[in-house]
């Protein structure tokens, strides 16, 4: 995500936020028996966000409840795109490999994610792995989750990776630096029976 987009993002999550609260304290506290100012939309703790007037006004006009209800789940579909757009997880899809003449070459993200990946399997000890690119381009990242067995000390996984898999895709890719941050678990294994 951009720095644009993640500030416009936390922008509004706070508009949103502060407008939710406000509303929110309000209603506590007419609901509380508070006394609302004479602009306030309920008259006190009993009162209906609809009355039957306001509900029956518009019942001659066909398009007024269809419209409303048109709008409402137009909101509804853009707070969910808004919230999948937020919680989804940009891969990064090629990476600018320096080929030394200016030009450049493109390389797709999927296959230095699975070159990492087979390499980082191939550390002693090391389960399975999975590897996700983030970043940009020109300046890529990635996130490593490893799964390690039950007898395999952390330190020296996390070592034989540093300087294997990760050096080696660093430098075949021709890039200057290249970032990780490594998750690791152990394996679930059985109990050992002891006669």
């Amino acid at each position: 995500m951009s720095a644009v987009l993640r500030t416009v993002n936390r922008v509004l999550l706070g508009v949103v936020g502060l407008v939710l609260i406000a509303v929110g304290g309000a209603v506590l506290a007419v609901g509380l028996g508070a006394s609302p100012p004479s602009w306030w939309i309920h008259d006190g703790p009993h009162d209906v966000l609809l009355s039957t007037a306001e509900r029956t006004r518009r019942r001659d006009e066909t398009w007024w409840w269809p419209t409303v209800i048109a709008v409402l789940a137009l909101l509804v579909l853009l707070a969910l795109w808004w919230l999948t757009s937020v919680l989804r997880r940009h891969r990064l899809g090629e990476v600018l490999v320096d080929t030394g003449d200016g030009a450049g070459a493109l390389l797709r993200g999927k296959a230095l994610q699975s070159v990492l990946a087979g390499e980082a399997a191939q550390v002693e000890g090391v389960a399975r792995a999975h590897v996700h690119l983030t970043g940009r381009r020109d300046a890529p990242a990635t996130r490593l989750r490893l799964r390690l067995e039950p007898h395999v000390d952390p330190a020296t996984a996390l070592h034989q990776l540093t300087t294997r898999a990760l050096t080696h895709a660093k430098d075949s890719a021709a890039l200057k630096a290249l970032p990780a941050e490594v998750r690791m678990k152990a394996a679930k294994h059985k109990a050992a029976r002891v006669n």
